[in-house]
C-alpha cells in the first residue's frame, strides 16, 4: 500500500512539474509573440522641447530585437547645436520577462551569481523596466539624485502604419521637463 502511494505521488509530482514547465514555455512564447511585432529598426526626426520652451532638432533611431527570452532596445539621439556641432547619446537595455504578464525587468548588470539584474537607483543608477500593453511598448527610467529628488522618463513606442509613434516625457519631482513626439519610420 505504501509503495502504491509513493508511486502515485511521484507520478503526480512529475505531472505537476511537467505542467508547470509547459505553462512557463507558453508564457515565454506569448511574451515573444508580443515582442516580435515591435522587432525592427526605426528612425526619424523630432523637435525636442524643454520646460522653458526651448526647442532643438534631434535625429532619433531605435532598434528593437529579440534577446534570449526577452528583447533588447537600442536607441540613439543626435542633437544638432546652433553652432553646427552634434551631440550623440546612445543607450542599450536588455529586458527579460518578469513574473507579471507584459512587464519586463531590465537586465543591465550581473550579480555575484552571474544573473542579470536591474541597476540600483539608490546608487544614482537608473532603475529601468518595460511593459507591452496592446500596440505600445513602454520603457520607464527612474533616477534618484544625491538629495533624493527624482526624474522619471517614459518612452512610449506605439506601432503605427509604417513605423512607430514615439511619445517621450520627462518629469522631475512631479514637474514636466521635456517632451518629444515623433514618428519613426521602419527602415
Amino acid at each position: 500500500m505504501t509503495l502504491v502511494f509513493f508511486q502515485s505521488f511521484r507520478i503526480s509530482a512529475l505531472n505537476l512539474v511537467f505542467s508547470a514547465g509547459i505553462l512557463f514555455l507558453l508564457a515565454v512564447s506569448a511574451a515573444q509573440a508580443d515582442v516580435e511585432r515591435f522587432v525592427g529598426e526605426y528612425s526619424g526626426q523630432a523637435q525636442m522641447q524643454d520646460a522653458s520652451g526651448h526647442e532643438e532638432t534631434r535625429d532619433l533611431s531605435v532598434t528593437i530585437s529579440e534577446y534570449k527570452k526577452g528583447f533588447q532596445v537600442q536607441w540613439e539621439s543626435v542633437t544638432h547645436k546652433s553652432d553646427g556641432r552634434k551631440k550623440t547619446k546612445a543607450y542599450s537595455v536588455d529586458f527579460q520577462p518578469s513574473d507579471r504578464d507584459g512587464i519586463y525587468s531590465a537586465a543591465m548588470q550581473r550579480n555575484v551569481f552571474g544573473h542579470a539584474v536591474p541597476l540600483d537607483p539608490m546608487k544614482g543608477e537608473p532603475f529601468v523596466w518595460g511593459r507591452i500593453v496592446g500596440d505600445t511598448l513602454t520603457v520607464f527610467s527612474l533616477f534618484v539624485d544625491q538629495n533624493g529628488d527624482y526624474e522619471l522618463q517614459q518612452f512610449d513606442r506605439t506601432l503605427n502604419d509604417g513605423g512607430l509613434q514615439l511619445e517621450f516625457q520627462s518629469v522631475r519631482n512631479g514637474e514636466p521637463q521635456r517632451t518629444v513626439s515623433a514618428f519613426l519610420k521602419r527602415n
